[in-house]
């Protein structure tokens, strides 16, 4: 899947190869990789070799795709249901682009695509996505692709030694098209 929107080039979502966990622990491991709202110290190493393992990384509770221009690999999007009652549930979505893909548009094209993906291959009506109150590049990046800011979370997230802010944002199915 993927998308011509002028200055981000040609942005493209596929699923993950072997090849590409390199990537996705480089993007959830390396703190200078990470960015400043991205890092929470070091976790599961073998989280992405042993989601490739189990199910290839997509699979019927969420899934990981990676985000490409223009033949470069850029980073990734995620997503992962969350149960609203016994009978539905919506999507909570995510995202890491490499430190030299920031601020060219991406990130915008990329969540656009995952939306337009799931709703077009999922019964969801709800997709959901957060960040840090102070990640105004993120916060921009949501609303650019068809997000609604719904609300400020006070000290939901812990990050380098402090309770953080979160923002959040939904897209709906009858919302306008992302």
């Amino acid at each position: 899947m993927t998308v011509d929107e002028g200055n981000g080039g040609t942005v493209s979502l596929t699923p993950v190869t072997e090849a590409d966990l390199d990537l996705l622990e480089r993007l959830t491991q390396d703190p200078g990789s990470t960015g400043e709202f991205a890092w929470f110290g070091w976790a599961n190493m073998l989280r992405w070799r042993s989601g490739w393992a189990q199910d290839r990384l997509i699979g019927p509770d969420g899934g990981t795709l990676v985000v490409a221009a223009d033949g470069q690999r850029l980073g990734f999007v995620n997503w992962r249901r969350k149960n609203t009652t016994i009978t539905s549930h919506y999507w909570e979505i995510g995202i890491a682009v490499l430190p030299e893909a920031r601020g060219h548009g991406y990130g915008t094209q990329a969540q656009r695509l995952l939306a337009r993906y799931l709703f077009a291959h999922t019964p969801a009506h709800r997709i959901e996505a957060s960040t840090e109150a102070g990640n105004l590049a993120e916060r921009r990046s949501l609303e650019k692709a068809g997000f609604t800011r719904e609300g400020l979370l006070r000290g939901i997230g812990w990050r380098d030694g402090a309770w953080r802010d979160g923002v959040w944002y939904s897209i709906l199915r009858t919302d306008p098209p992302p």
